[in-house]
């Protein structure tokens, strides 16, 4: 009788449809990386993300960042080097790609110059 009052095509339609919601809203949300090569004049800082005070390495070093796809961060970063004055920097990593080694491949880079501290 189902099939005679039409129902069963409503319900096919119902939960076709809701697949589709289901797989494009998976798909969206893959991770997308971006990533940054940076560096300090001299070489051998320690680079610290000043979100969270994590070590990012010592310079020169290459940095992948993983969120969701298409969005963009705004990093803030700090160099210390024993002898130098402490910098920081600000830069936008765009998270575009599909792999870390594709961001990897097309990282921004982030040179600062350190400044001598003064013997005074």
């Amino acid at each position: 009788m189902i099939g005679q009052s039409g129902l069963w095509p409503k319900v096919w339609t119902v939960l076709v449809f809701s697949l589709l919601l289901v797989l494009s809203g998976c798909a969206g949300s893959q991770p997308e990386y971006g990533a940054a090569k940076i560096n300090s004049a001299p070489e051998g800082a320690e680079v610290v993300n000043l979100k969270d005070s994590s070590q990012l390495g010592i310079t020169p070093v290459l940095v992948s960042f993983v969120g969701e796809a298409g969005t963009a961060e705004f990093v803030t970063i700090q160099f210390r080097k024993t002898g130098y004055i402490d910098r920081i920097a600000t830069f936008w990593v765009n998270r575009r790609h599909k792999t870390v080694q594709e961001a990897d491949d097309n990282a921004i880079d982030i040179i600062v110059n350190l400044e001598k501290q003064s013997n005074n």
